[in-house]
């Protein structure tokens, strides 16, 4: 994914307190309707309505999507895997973003620092399709020198991005 406004300006987006409880609020529910988003930050909907385009428009806002349990497509073995590669010129790199991004095990990929290069959450059907995505697909990749392994037990979720003094009094 390309990098965001907000990301690309290597500073945090001015947010005032309306704005992050707004944030709160959609993190917490991201299909309120825009009268009930306004209703539980106490503002208008017509300033609702502006203020998530700005916060759309500055980058902080990303996108909206659905949260899909992998376990309901089928999908119960999740693993996450560290790749390190074995050059670090510019094409090896994009070359092996390419690769990950066609991957459909993928969920998120994490280019780190570190002794290794990547970190990719995957979520597959079993332990032979795991095995086959890591021979078939990643160790058989040109620049990838290693790869390990990790099966995962439980996802658990984190209290999110938003200070916790902007969560709503409804908490």
């Amino acid at each position: 994914m390309p990098d965001s406004p907000a990301a690309q300006n290597a500073r945090p987006a001015s947010l005032d307190a309306i704005d992050l409880a707004m944030l709160a609020e959609l993190e917490r529910n991201g299909r309120l309707t825009n009268a009930a988003l306004a209703a539980r930050v106490g503002i208008a909907e017509s300033t609702c309505t502006q203020r998530l385009r700005s916060l759309r428009d500055r980058g902080v806002i990303r996108r909206f999507r659905a949260d899909i349990d992998p376990a309901a497509l089928g999908l119960t073995l999740q693993a996450l895997i560290t790749v390190r590669l074995g050059t670090h010129g510019r094409e090896q790199i994009r070359g092996f973003e390419q690769r990950v991004r066609t991957l459909p095990s993928v969920l998120t990929a994490f280019h780190v620092a570190g002794a290794d290069d990547y970190l990719l959450h995957v979520a597959v059907e079993s332990a032979a399709a795991l095995r086959e995505l890591v021979l078939e697909h990643l160790t058989t990749h040109p620049h990838v020198r290693h790869v390990e392994t990790q099966l995962v037990f439980e996802v658990l979720e984190g209290a999110g991005m938003v200070p916790s003094g902007a969560r709503s009094s409804s908490d």
